[in-house]
């Protein structure tokens, strides 16, 4: 008989929903009037108080809903998911009664009246009806869902702060989101990658988590764990609600290693124990399990389709199976130390394992073939693949380093100062992120390398967060504040040296329109030196006409005396003008020569001042450098503002009251 696993489920109900309906009119189906004569007279032989058959009790109320040895059998209020009516319709091995038919349609009808009328064992008990709430089985297509899952509000404070952060021992990033879940002390805190913002905490009282996995569509995340030597268990929460919807697992050690299945029907998980243990999620039930390990299992996962699972072993052991039946698939032998972390590529054709022999293989599905390996690490810790194909891993080198499909380092990112424990791959952000044993978690940019994040295993309380966040607002405003104002000096000493060039550029102006009006000046006197030259030799010509005319007619001596005086009189006028005239072209040329070194200087000014005007080269980039950090100080800023309000309105919401359930009908 198959063995039926702790199985909680747990959803907002109505109070109607958690009792039985008072309906007077219909009778109440119980054990002690109904049930118990057909189960004392079809079964009782072989499952009494005295034989005990399978180690259940049918003719004692309290015997048969204590179970056998295969577990629980009878679920108040779901008689689909109750073993017992499995074994009576004969839907499942061992069928009830052996060797025999069924039970009649009327007796298979009173006792599913029972079971989903909440199993009463007289007609004055309180009806018990389980809780239920199976997750939904999906298509596997591996395409981006219409919703991406984030909390909707803030999941909770933690309610263990221990005084140190301890060592980070699972790391998980959602397929679809920028969404982070890193383990803690009974917890898992759930934080925003972008911007490192805790966005509540997921209480895990069964103790430490050592696995954490996100579904394949992003909604719900997987947290296996428990204290060692003691107990075991992995729990499913809802991504938007943080509530815990799946429980299974009873283990006697903790959970080391553990699935879901892409279609969310079944769960796989192991531990110290050695077996590996596969569940459906439906039911709770153990579809399979498997003891071919030879040491404590470390590391499981379902192939992207589903079709195939891996798990791997302390002691090097590799093993893929039939998802389904549990039926092995593929022994992969190869490593020589011990097997951390396993994790298939997404066409699911191809299984990646990691090893403390320090190196990461890679293997075919259509052969079970080694097809490549390469060192890394000194010993390989932890592993995963991206959605485009290449991995991340870390180890015990304290560096996480990305690769492409074939083995090749694409980058390294230094700056752990332990231990490389965890790893995992943001495919919406492309940031990696590397846990370490010190309890840090470290977020790169692939694209340049540089640290963007950091936050530990010990997250803060909300009001702790929105403390330190209303301080780095002041912290940031001041930043920005000092920015600016190198930014306003270096701005005012470019203006200041562009307003004297402007200036020095005006005064050359002015000297060139004195120059110009000089010459005009001194073009004006040339003319008039050479327009009273004329004159004078027109003078002279004119005197030596009239000597001539005294020696030709002396008859006309008083006449030409008086020509002769005229003329030399003339002369004398014009050369009396003609000095004028050379002098003012003399000074005209000087005033000339004056302006056009007035000129000549204030274009040297105007030239130096222009050319000392422009932002030097250095102090170009000190303007570039001051405008973009000033800018990146700015949008911080506005970031940080942004992440207080949401912190506000977080409290806000969870200091509201939480809404009354429906009234019970």
């Amino acid at each position: 008989m198959l063995r039926t696993a702790t199985f909680l489920l747990t959803i907002a109900l109505p109070v109607s929903c958690l009792i039985a309906e008072d309906k007077p009119a219909a009778e109440k189906v119980t054990y002690n009037d109904h049930v118990l004569p057909i189960l004392r007279a079809k079964c009782g032989s072989c499952h009494n108080a005295n034989d005990k058959k399978g180690g259940l009790v049918v003719d004692n109320f309290q015997g048969l809903m204590a179970g056998g040895s295969s577990g629980v059998v009878v679920e108040g209020g779901d008689s689909g998911s109750s073993y017992l009516w499995s074994l009576i319709t004969h839907e499942s091995e061992p069928k009830m009664p052996p060797n025999a038919p069924k039970l009649p349609d009327g007796e298979l009808a009173t006792i599913k009246k029972w079971i989903d009328g909440g199993v009463l064992e007289t007609s004055g008990s309180t009806a018990k009806i389980k809780k239920s709430m199976s997750v939904a089985k999906i298509e596997v297509t591996g395409a981006r869902p219409a919703e991406v899952a984030m909390p909707q509000r803030y999941l909770g404070d933690p309610q263990v702060r221990p005084a140190t952060v301890n060592a980070v021992t699972a790391l998980a990033t959602s397929p679809w989101a920028p969404l982070a879940a890193v383990s803690g002390h009974k917890q898992v805190t759930l934080f925003n990658t972008q911007t490192a913002e805790v966005l509540g905490v997921l209480q895990y009282p069964e103790g430490q988590p050592h696995i954490i996995k996100f579904s394949r569509t992003g909604d719900l995340v997987l947290v296996g764990g428990g204290r060692g030597g003691a107990s075991g268990k992995v729990v499913v929460y809802d991504v938007k609600t943080g509530e815990r919807k799946i429980e299974v697992g009873d283990e006697y050690d903790s959970v080391l290693a553990a699935d879901i299945s892409p279609d969310q029907q079944l769960i796989a998980l192991g531990g110290p124990k050695k077996m590996l243990r596969v569940y459906s999620t439906g039911t709770g039930e153990l579809v399979f399990e498997q003891k071919k390990h030879t040491d404590w299992i470390t590391a499981i996962e379902f192939s992207p389709d589903g079709v195939l699972l891996a798990s791997a072993d302390r002691a090097n052991g590799l093993l893929v199976w039939e998802s389904e039946t549990g039926k092995e698939f593929y022994n992969l032998v190869g490593h020589q130390g011990a097997i951390n972390d396993v994790s298939w590529r997404p066409d699911s054709n191809v299984v990646a394992s990691a090893s403390e022999d320090n190196t990461i293989r890679l293997w075919e599905m259509n052969n079970g073939t080694e097809i490549k390996k390469w060192n890394a690490h000194g010993g390989c810790a932890a592993m995963d693949y991206t959605r485009d194909g290449r991995l991340a891993s870390t180890g015990r080198d304290r560096v996480v380093r990305l690769w492409n499909g074939d083995g090749a380092q694409i980058k390294e990112f230094p700056g752990m100062t332990d231990l490389g424990m965890e790893v995992a791959y943001d495919n919406e952000s492309n940031f990696i992120l590397g846990g370490d044993w010190s309890g840090f978690v470290r977020i790169w940019n692939t694209a340049d390398g540089a640290l963007v994040h950091q936050i530990n295993t010990n997250p803060p309380t909300l009001d702790q967060q929105i403390a330190a966040v209303t301080q780095s607002v002041g912290a940031v405003d001041a930043d920005a504040q000092q920015k600016a104002a190198q930014l306003a000096a270096v701005q005012k000493v470019l203006t200041d040296r562009k307003t004297l060039a402007d200036q020095a550029t005006a005064q050359m102006n002015v000297a060139n329109e004195a120059t110009k009006k000089a010459t005009e000046a001194k073009t004006a006197a040339d003319k008039a030196l050479a327009e009273k030259t004329v004159a004078l030799q027109q003078a002279e010509a004119a005197l030596k006409q009239a000597e001539e005319a005294l020696a030709a007619a002396k008859a006309a001596y008083e006449k030409g005396m008086k020509d002769q005086m005229g003329a030399a009189v003339n002369k004398d006028g014009m050369a009396k003008v003609t000095a004028d005239a050379t002098t003012a072209a003399q000074q005209a040329q000087a005033a000339e020569k004056a302006a056009q070194e007035n000129a000549a200087k204030a274009k040297a000014a105007a030239d130096k001042a222009v050319a000392e005007a422009p932002a030097k080269p250095e102090e170009a980039k000190a303007v570039q450098d001051i405008t973009a950090a000033l800018q990146a100080t700015q949008q911080k800023a506005a970031a940080v503002k942004a992440q207080l309000e949401r912190l506000n309105a977080a409290k806000a919401q969870a200091a509201a009251p939480a809404a009354a359930p429906a009234p019970a009908k």
